[in-house]
C-alpha cells in the first residue's frame, strides 16, 4: 500500500506562488512509481488533470495553468511538485497527488493523497 502525503497549499493573493510536494511512502516495501500527477477540484466543480509527468520525465499541461504551472519529480525520494506561478482565482481547489505503483507488467494500481488547499484571492 502506498501513502501519497501532500504538502504546500495555502492562501496566496493573485499573481503569487506556491510549490506543492507529494511524497509517496510505502512502510517496509519497495515500489516503482510510474506516472504521477496533480489534479484540482474546484467548490462545485468535478476534479480535473492539471498536469502529468511520466516516470522519465515527459509531462503534460492543463490548457488552462500552460506556461504558469511546472511540474517535475524526484525519483530517489518518490516525489512529485507542482511549481505554480501567477496563480489566479480560478485556481482555487483543493489539489490532489495522485500516482501509478507499477507491480508487474502492464499492471497498476492508482494512488490517490489526501488533497491540499489552494486559495488564490483577488
Amino acid at each position: 500500500q502506498v501513502q501519497l502525503v501532500e504538502s504546500g497549499g495555502g492562501l496566496v493573493q493573485a499573481g503569487g506562488s506556491l510549490r506543492l510536494s507529494c511524497a509517496a511512502s510505502a512502510s517496509g516495501s519497495v515500489f516503482r512509481l510510474g506516472n504521477m500527477g496533480w489534479y484540482r477540484q474546484a467548490p462545485g466543480k468535478q476534479r480535473e488533470l492539471v498536469a502529468i509527468i511520466t516516470s522519465g520525465g515527459n509531462n503534460s499541461y492543463a490548457d488552462s495553468v500552460k506556461g504558469r504551472f511546472t511540474i517535475s519529480r524526484d525519483n530517489a525520494k518518490n516525489t512529485v511538485y507542482l511549481q505554480m506561478n501567477s496563480l489566479k482565482p480560478e485556481d482555487t481547489g483543493v489539489y490532489y497527488c495522485n500516482a501509478d505503483q507499477e507491480v508487474g507488467p502492464m499492471n497498476r494500481i492508482n494512488y490517490w493523497g489526501q488533497g491540499t488547499h489552494v486559495t488564490v484571492s483577488s
